[in-house]
Formats: structure tokens, C-alpha cells, sequence
């Protein structure tokens, strides 16, 4: 494994962690705050925690590609799905849904996530890939059934994985522009949305909430949301968002180890045929290999990056050698045969059996 897929795997893992706690906690906090208020409140956080995190990983703004005017109509989209529309479906229908059985249908998330990034945005991805798709839409759809609801799925349980079909374009839209200034994209979405939702949640009635739990409604968006996106961006970066999505897809699981403590958590037997089909189909993403000879176009972009990772040989100022740094830079045709995911060098068409 190459170090920076190693460091990768490792961001996506901490990253799930850390949202893998917000669903429990979110779920304690909907008896005093309204579900759209206290979406905001999270991403208010995250925005709080992306001006925190700039603050220690690009100060002078040098290390990092800023948000340009052709980055906008992807970071609206982010935002519009992945921070405003997503997060209040998931909270409304968190409101009649146990944590434990909404930690879990989070995996559809990496189902939509995975079929938009093949089929919308033509990332490559085999045979493993399709059979983890099957068995993580299997489990969603066993976790789900509810023979008392309307066509046998709880209402609560529907408005879940409409916000995991928002979480699937936001993860694409992200990794379109993944390349720039993470901490920037955090902060942005997260003050924008958290604004937005707040004051959506004022004007159709949602009680204030108390000022003793704001802090730590903060704080939870702060690390689940801020600090758990800053790592999905830098780990799309190097693995895509299929595969970041397969390992990000751990979260439910810690989700769900947190929520079953809490009262009225009782998942029931479908755990027991979802839990492993879920597994599997991260498993699958997670440790599929990709090797072949590949063709590198000639190309212009702008993205952090340093002069010892084999794919940045341009010149420049001999002073900035192994210094990470960002600039507009082009990269010359080439052609060579090595291991690779569809980081940001190597989004490239594939022939039928690559």
C-alpha cells in the first residue's frame, strides 16, 4: 500500500468516526431542540470548526488551492444538498426513527454515492464494486421494512435515505472540486447552511433552544461535521468518492454500537441480516485492487501537491523542493503502468475489462 492510500484510508476512518457519533447524540438533543434548528446548529458548528482548522493547516494560504469562480456552482450544490437539504431530512426523520436503526440505513450513502459517481461521473469502478452496491442496498432495504408502514417502510426510515441520495450528490460534487483548500469548503458550506437552517427553523415555529445546550450542540457539529469533512475531502483526493464512501460506510456501525445504550433502542432481528450484508459491501470497495497501464492526457490544474510524489516534475524554484504548496501547474502525456485510484491524476476512461 502507498503511503498516501495508507494516510488516506486512515482520514476516511477517523472521519466516520466522528460522524458515527453525531446520529446517537442528535438523537438525545431532538427532545429540546426542533430537527431543522438543530441541523443548522451542527453546521454552524462545522462552519466553526473549518475557520479553526484553516487557521493551523494553510495560515498564509499557500499550501492550499483557493475557491475559484468556476468551483461556485459545485459548492452551491454541496451546500444546497449536502448541508441544507440532507441534514433536515435526516433529523425530521430521525424524530421517529431509533438511532440504531438510522446509524445503520446511513449505509445508503455509499449505494448512492457509488452509482452516481459510475454512472454520473464515469468513475471507474469493477465487478467488486457492483456486488458491494447489491449488498449494502440489500441491507438498507432489510433495515428498513416496517410491515405497520406505508408500503412496508416507515416514513422516518424514507426521509433517511432521501437525505443519503443528498449525502451521494454532495460526496460527487465534493470530489469534483476536492483538489482545493478543504478547510475553505468546510467553512463555507458550514456557515452558509448553519445560517440558512437556523433561521428556516425560526420562521416555521421550532422553539429556541436552551443556551446551556448550544455549546455542545456546536461542538458535536464542530468534530462530526467540520473535522469529519475536512478528512472525506482530503481522503477523496487520493481514493475517490467510491471508495472513500466505502470506508466512510463504517460510521453506521459505530453509530449504531453507541445509540443501542440509549432508551427505546431495540433494532430487532433485521440487524442480524443487515449488519453483515453492510460489512461485506464495504469490505468489498475497501480492498478492491486497481492495476493497468494507463494514459495520462496533457492537462492544467491547480491543487496542493509537492515535487517527490512522481506525478509533479515541472519546473520550478529549486528551494520549493519536497515543500507542499499549490499553483497552477500542467502536466505533460504520459503513459505508465502502476497501481492507482481515481485520485486527481488518474480519472481516466477505461477500456472494458480494466
Amino acid at each position: 500500500m502507498q503511503p498516501g492510500n495508507r494516510d488516506a484510508i486512515l482520514m476516511a476512518l477517523l472521519a466516520a468516526a466522528l460522524f458515527g457519533a453525531v446520529i446517537p447524540a442528535s438523537r438525545i438533543l431532538l427532545y429540546d431542540i426542533g430537527p431543522v434548528t438543530l441541523a443548522g446548529l451542527l453546521y454552524l458548528g462545522a462552519g466553526a470548526g473549518g475557520l479553526v482548522i484553516r487557521r493551523f493547516t494553510n495560515p498564509e494560504g499557500r499550501s492550499e488551492a483557493p475557491i475559484r469562480r468556476t468551483d461556485l456552482p459545485w459548492l452551491l450544490g454541496i451546500i444546497a444538498f449536502g448541508s441544507i437539504i440532507g441534514p433536515i431530512l435526516c433529523m425530521v426523520g430521525l424524530t421517529t426513527t431509533p438511532a440504531s436503526t438510522a446509524s445503520l440505513l446511513l449505509n445508503a450513502e455509499l449505494a448512492f454515492t457509488t452509482l452516481i459517481a459510475v454512472i454520473g461521473f464515469r468513475e471507474p469502478l469493477g465487478r467488486r464494486g457492483l456486488y458491494a452496491i447489491i449488498a449494502v442496498a440489500l441491507g438498507g432495504l432489510v433495515l428498513s421494512y416496517d410491515p405497520a408502514g406505508t408500503f412496508g417502510l416507515s416514513v422516518g426510515s424514507i426521509l433517511i435515505i432521501l437525505a443519503c441520495f443528498c449525502w451521494g450528490l454532495d460526496n460527487n460534487f465534493t470530489r469534483v472540486i476536492s483538489g482545493k483548500e478543504p478547510a475553505q469548503i468546510v467553512m463555507i458550506k458550514g456557515f452558509v447552511a448553519g445560517i440558512f437552517s437556523v433561521c428556516l427553523g425560526y420562521a416555521i415555529g421550532e422553539p429556541a433552544p436552551s443556551l446551556i445546550i448550544v455549546p455542545a450542540v456546536l461542538l458535536i457539529g464542530c468534530l462530526g461535521y467540520g473535522v469529519s469533512i475536512f478528512f472525506v475531502i482530503r481522503a477523496m483526493r487520493v481514493l475517490g468518492s467510491a471508495r472513500t464512501g466505502a470506508l466512510f460506510a463504517t460510521a453506521p456501525f459505530i453509530g449504531l454500537s453507541l445509540s443501542l445504550p440509549l432508551p427505546g433502542e431495540n433494532p430487532g432481528f433485521q440487524i442480524l441480516i443487515s449488519l453483515p450484508l453492510m460489512a461485506i459491501g464495504a469490505w468489498l470497495i475497501a480492498t478492491e485492487d486497481h492495476d493497468h497501464r494507463h494514459i495520462h492526457g496533457s492537462s492544467r490544474h491547480e491543487h496542493r501537491h509537492s515535487h517527490e510524489d512522481g506525478h509533479h516534475d515541472h519546473h520550478h524554484d529549486p528551494a520549493m523542493k519536497g515543500v507542499v504548496h499549490a499553483h497552477t501547474h500542467e502536466h505533460e502525456r504520459a503513459s505508465h503502468t502502476h497501481s492507482h485510484t481515481p485520485d486527481l491524476h488518474h480519472f481516466h476512461d477505461h477500456e472494458k475489462g480494466d
